[in-house]
């Protein structure tokens, strides 16, 4: 796993903002639109498929919006939820909703775009400067950015929102700033401040402009439903496990550069089932449904009701396996190269993904510019496996493997694993945990032999920096401080060849000693209406902000 806000999370209970006198029961609404999903869930997929689609490119205008950019009209979108533990606080918050929610209430410093000459898209900052000797970085807010309160956006609530996520509890965000000494940050003016490193590093545009660095006004300790916000949309009711209403930002700083957001009203529904979100879609309940599963999306090939959409290199989901190397046998790197050898990459691509998607070859971040593309793509050779295995002694082992549905496609994935695996000699017994549960006790999922996993794209050596630098928890056992040395040498170097060349170094020892197999990596996959557009224009479209989305 690679962020831990897939994990279950402290629940935090949120007061609900209550209507307006004479305004529509939008609680009562989005509790009927679920109820409506969960029994139409009970319809067999294909039968709902099958439908005349009367009704169901239906979109909702809420009536003509003023200003510039308007469009008008309202999204609904389903995302997997996770009920009532839901939360407003993006640090504590355990589903893919909470951080699209997040995404649509808070702005970020920027987000991964490789396309860009510096490999991000700016959002509050308009730029990042480094020192020659990559001892500190410049950021420059950009001018005109206002919080939902009037209050102007300045450098305080960049370095206050910093040091909010380096002191986050789980961890997670915590580690996209510990590269920079955030103690020793100075406000050099309203829009400037100024970032040591607690050693060079030459990538850190795009360690803060991952998408995860929201911005909070200075003093924020408190995440409620009448905090002052930035981002494209204005919060308007928050019912945990249910949904989320929210309103068009007309102060949002993309408007003045020509942006979103351009529709009235965005109402994101909590779906946890996947069944239930594409039915909610095809009966003209949301106009998104977001997290498909693969069969899902080979059922609506041909369906002109439905725009089904795939994302791309980088940004896909690795669907993957680790051996843990604390657990024998998997500290003899013959039975690790054995359990990779014995993957038919080729035949999960087909029977789990239908297609959908790439072939993996035990690397991460794939489609990157620094992901070690050069390397040969390692075979499927089950004799050899055989062979290795009888080698270290480990011909005939028997093995758990703990799995649950916590992606689409992770299941049955570990499943056509467990039979290849099974045709070289080893027993695999699969333990699949249910919807939820995979992430949610830690010290089990870290203590086991041998795990699924998936993950949100990253950079390689970002990625690496996350899970594996100094015996990293995630990292199940990989523990090599010379392969770290790599790293820091990588990112330490401003030379952009020279970087290269330690980066392909660093993960040619991941491939060749690593514990990882990748077999595939997966696109997340949507269905929407014919008449929504412009989600991927936001970037992060796994996690989207609709900042750029539109109602024809």
């Amino acid at each position: 796993m690679f962020f831990t806000w897939w994990s279950a999370a402290t629940v935090v209970r949120m007061r609900l903002v209550p209507n307006n006198e004479g305004q529509m029961d939008r609680r009562a609404f989005l509790k009927n639109s679920l109820a409506a999903a969960t029994v139409t869930a009970l319809a067999p997929l294909i039968a709902a498929c099958s439908g005349d689609g009367s009704g169901s490119t239906t979109t909702v205008g809420t009536g003509a919006t003023t200003g510039a950019n308007a469009t008008g009209g309202t999204i609904r979108a389903a995302f997997v939820g996770a009920g009532a533990s839901e939360t407003l606080n993006v640090f504590s918050g355990g589903s893919a909703l909470d951080f699209v929610r997040a995404r649509a209430m808070h702005a970020t410093l920027g987000n991964l775009d490789p396309n860009s000459p510096d490999g991000v898209a700016y959002g509050v900052l308009e730029g990042i400067e480094a020192a020659d000797d990559l001892s500190a970085y410049t950021l420059r807010v950009r001018p005109g950015v206002v919080f939902s309160d009037g209050s102007p956006l300045g450098a305080a609530d960049v370095i206050h929102s910093l040091r909010l996520a380096a002191n986050d509890a789980t961890g997670s965000f915590a580690l996209f700033v510990a590269d920079f000494d955030l103690e020793a940050a100075t406000v050099d003016d309203d829009l400037t401040l100024t970032l040591p490193t607690r050693q060079p590093i030459a990538d850190g545009p795009t360690i803060l402009c991952v998408g995860t660095n929201f911005v909070f006004k200075d003093g924020t300790t408190d995440f409620t439903e009448d905090m002052p916000t930035s981002g494209p949309f204005l919060l308007r009711e928050f019912d945990p496990g249910v949904g989320t209403r929210f309103e068009r930002n007309p102060d949002f700083y993309g408007l003045k550069l020509g942006g979103g957001p351009f529709v009235d009203e965005l109402e994101l529904r909590s779906i946890p089932d996947e069944a239930a979100r594409l039915n909610a879609l095809l009966d003209g309940q949301v106009d998104l449904a977001n997290d498909l599963s693969p069969l899902q999306g080979q059922e609506l090939a041909g369906d002109d009701r439905i725009v089904v959409e795939a994302t791309q290199p980088p940004y896909l989901s690795a669907l993957y396996f680790q051996m843990n190397m604390a657990i024998p046998p998997f500290d003899d790197v013959r039975v690790r190269q054995a359990f990779r050898l014995a993957c038919d990459r080729q035949a999960m691509l087909d029977t789990v993904l239908f297609g959908r998607g790439e072939i993996g070859n035990d690397m991460f971040s794939l489609g990157f510019p620094d992901y070690a593309a050069d390397i040969p793509q390692r075979p499927f050779d089950p004799d050899e496996a055989r062979r290795l295995l009888a080698e270290a002694g480990a011909e005939g082992m028997s093995v758990p493997l703990l799995t649950g549905p916590e992606s689409p496609g992770m299941v049955e994935a570990a499943t056509l694993y467990a039979q290849q695996l099974g045709d070289v000699g080893v027993d695999v017994t699969i333990n699949e945990l249910p919807a939820g549960q995979l992430f949610a006790d830690f010290e089990t999922y870290l203590s086991s032999p041998l795990v699924s996993g998936f993950t949100t794209a990253a950079p390689a050596l970002l990625y690496y920096q996350v899970v594996f630098l100094g015996g990293g928890p995630f990292g199940l056992g990989w523990n090599r401080p010379d392969i770290d040395e790599l790293v820091f040498a990588a990112r330490g170097t401003a030379d952009a060849e020279e970087r290269a060349a330690l980066a392909v170094q660093a993960q040619r020892a991941l491939f060749d000693e690593g514990n990882a197999i990748v077999p595939v990596y997966k696109p997340v996959i949507t269905g929407r209406v014919p008449g929504l557009t412009g989600i991927a224009e936001g970037l992060f479209e796994q996690y989207p902000s609709f900042s750029e989305a539109r109602l024809a």
